[in-house]
């Protein structure tokens, strides 16, 4: 069994999605990431950054004590590797899924999140931020574009680097970018959304945060985005 600690975010749907699709027996532990409840001791002692998703897995491959992992991405690899799923055990394929993983990691989700906070959750507008983030993020798109120009998935078959990707992309109106400017994109997404795992995932929100939606009190917008190393001693 796999404790999921998880919140309603493009990196909290990750995981899901991989689970749904493989099958693996989880339970949800919920983290309000707006009350602050990702800087509470117990948390933090599976997820040092603070920050969803995380899990534990009770019956890890080798069988011994259970395992705690941090970071979507490295949750990503390690169910791949615990369910022998969604990433090739040649090297050749496993190169090419974990460098469209760690583009996500690295380039897609990074560059969205600063477009979302500085479009969307910014008190104050900062026309060369806003420019910066819809820019570089409208170079990703067409990166993905590109690469899914002659194939079905972003590594070939469909993998992990889909599932870490596809999150991203879901929040494409608020992004300032429009689907119809990258064709290959438009496909896969709307092939990605179409997976009944997809979907099962998704239909995870409204039952663990009814309200999702965005940050709707100052409150919330201190805790999400006024940290410093104080929350984490």
């Amino acid at each position: 069994m796999i404790d999921l600690y998880y919140w309603t975010t493009p990196n909290g749907h990750k995981v899901t999605m991989f689970l749904e699709e493989a099958g693996v027996p989880y339970k949800i532990i919920p983290v309000n990431i707006g009350r602050g409840e990702q800087f509470q001791p117990d948390f933090l002692k599976v997820s040092p950054n603070n920050r969803i998703p995380a899990l534990v897995d009770h019956a890890p491959k080798d069988g011994g004590a259970p395992i705690s992992v941090f970071e979507s991405g490295a949750m990503l690899v390690y169910l791949a590797e615990k369910t022998g799923q969604f990433m090739p055990a040649d090297a050749r394929g496993k190169a090419e899924v974990l460098q469209w993983l760690f583009w996500q990691m690295g380039g897609l989700g990074p560059m969205a999140g600063q477009n979302h906070h500085f479009v969307t959750y910014a008190t104050e507008k900062i026309p060369y931020a806003m420019d910066r983030y819809i820019k570089e993020t409208n170079r990703l798109y067409g990166v993905l574009n590109k690469r899914l120009a002659d194939r079905e998935f972003m590594a070939g078959a469909y993998s992990i680097a889909d599932m870490a990707s596809y999150p991203w992309i879901v929040p494409y109106e608020r992004q300032k970018q429009n689907l119809d400017d990258f064709p290959h994109l438009k496909r896969w997404f709307n092939a990605v959304k179409a997976r009944p795992a997809t979907q099962r995932a998704y239909a995870l929100v409204p039952k663990i945060n009814p309200n999702a939606g965005g940050i709707r009190t100052e409150e919330e917008r201190k805790i999400l985005f006024g940290q410093t190393a104080a929350v984490v001693r």
